[in-house]
């Protein structure tokens, strides 16, 4: 008689991805919404984005990790949202659709042909692991800043966090999570009933190819999203110890947002903050069931997706620190082993340190985030490090 298999799915897991679709949504979809109205779109067509980028997130991600059995969290791409903003502003939304869809094809090209993924084989782990690292501390940093405004909430979810790690650490997130939220309704302030449940309708956008948007939208979207987005969430897989598949799973993002362009799905793209709390020890005491955490967040990103006319509701419906500290509470032991992995070869602490510290600073230059100056900046200084002074 065969051994029976252990069941994957776990409370701490389901919980995880539950964090990793709040805080996802709540830390960006504003952006999005300035992006859809840059690009004039009307309210229904800011709903159908939602939908889209909901409903590609959702399947990308749950099939991805069912696939690989690996934490594989997708996102939309914020820094693009944030470009679009600009770059956007008095773009026609048929000239927009069609900016998106030769983004898509771009990534779809750069994880089909392998392109990408041996640019990232080139970036040794303790760069990777301080390069995630960096990306995860602000938000522990944001933590712990929102005890001087919300003392009661945070320190209440803080003193939670320490005591579950004592006694449950699987379920320390939950616990957290239902700290916060006891708080905030003994203070009145969720507000639930101000969310209209109904579901979004997508509305569909003919696209239109133009030069002027190929060169000012799709191009800035493509470079942006890839330097921003997928470097660090590629790092943040490898720092976690996943070998996940690189090519296919950027060309998977690439395949949905072209599908998904024309109802507003401007850019998909593999995740790292999010990604982080589903593959961390808070999710699941075992690496191999961690993927339940990511697909589960996958299941959540589809009902909101379908949702999408309740998502403004959703972000004002719970308060802002306590969105913080359970995001910061729940990286603390992420970024500790990035740290501990990207310190411990002598030889690459320093440009280690200096890859931390850039991308730590929230650094912008062209459009261009913080996470692509930050490998930058590492390698610099190990090329230095390398250089042979002239005797």
């Amino acid at each position: 008689m065969s051994a029976r298999r252990p069941n994957p799915l776990s409370l701490s897991a389901v919980v995880a991805g539950f964090v990793a679709v709040l805080v996802g949504f709540t830390s960006s979809v504003v952006i999005v919404f300035q992006a859809a109205a840059a690009c004039g779109a009307t309210p229904a067509q800011s709903a159908s984005w939602i939908w889209a980028l909901g409903l590609g997130m959702g399947l990308t991600s749950l099939g991805l990790s069912v696939w690989t059995r690996m934490p594989v969290l997708t996102a939309w791409s914020t820094p693009g949202a944030a470009l679009l903003v600009t770059a956007g502003a008095g773009v026609p939304m048929a000239q927009a659709v069609g900016a998106f869809m030769v983004c898509a094809l771009l990534i779809t090209l750069a994880g089909a042909t392998g392109a990408f993924a041996r640019v990232m084989d080139r970036i040794p782990q303790a760069l990777a692991a301080a390069l995630l690292a960096g990306v995860l501390v602000r938000f522990a940093i944001e933590a712990f800043a929102s005890l001087k405004t919300d003392f009661g909430l945070v320190f209440t979810m803080f003193a939670t966090f320490l005591l579950a790690r004592r006694i449950l650490p699987r379920y320390a997130v939950p616990a957290v999570l239902l700290a916060g939220v006891a708080v905030a309704a003994g203070q009145g302030r969720l507000q639930l009933g101000a969310v209209q449940w109904a579901l979004a309708t997508p509305v569909f956008t003919m696209p239109e190819f133009t030069l002027a948007a190929t060169i000012g939208v799709a191009l800035p979207l493509f470079v942006v999203t890839m330097a921003s987005q997928n470097l660090p969430g590629v790092a943040a897989q490898r720092a976690a110890g996943y070998a996940v598949p690189v090519s296919p799973a950027i060309a998977t993002t690439g395949v949905a947002t072209l599908l998904l362009a024309p109802f507003g799905g401007y850019a998909l793209n593999l995740a790292a903050i999010t990604a982080a709390i589903c593959m961390g020890r808070e999710a699941h005491e075992d690496p191999s069931r961690r993927w339940v955490a990511s697909a589960s967040a996958g299941v959540f990103y589809i009902v909101v997706g379908l949702l999408g006319g309740a998502v403004v509701g959703l972000i004002a419906a719970f308060p802002k620190a306590l969105v913080l500290a359970v995001a910061g509470f729940a990286l603390l032991g992420t970024i500790g082993s990035g740290l501990a992995l990207a310190m411990r070869d002598e030889g690459q602490r320093e440009a280690a340190l200096v890859t931390f510290v850039v991308t730590a600073s929230g650094l912008t230059l062209w459009g261009v985030g913080a996470a692509f100056w930050g490998v930058v900046a590492g390698a610099l200084v190990l090329a230095a490090q390398r250089l042979r002074p002239f005797s």
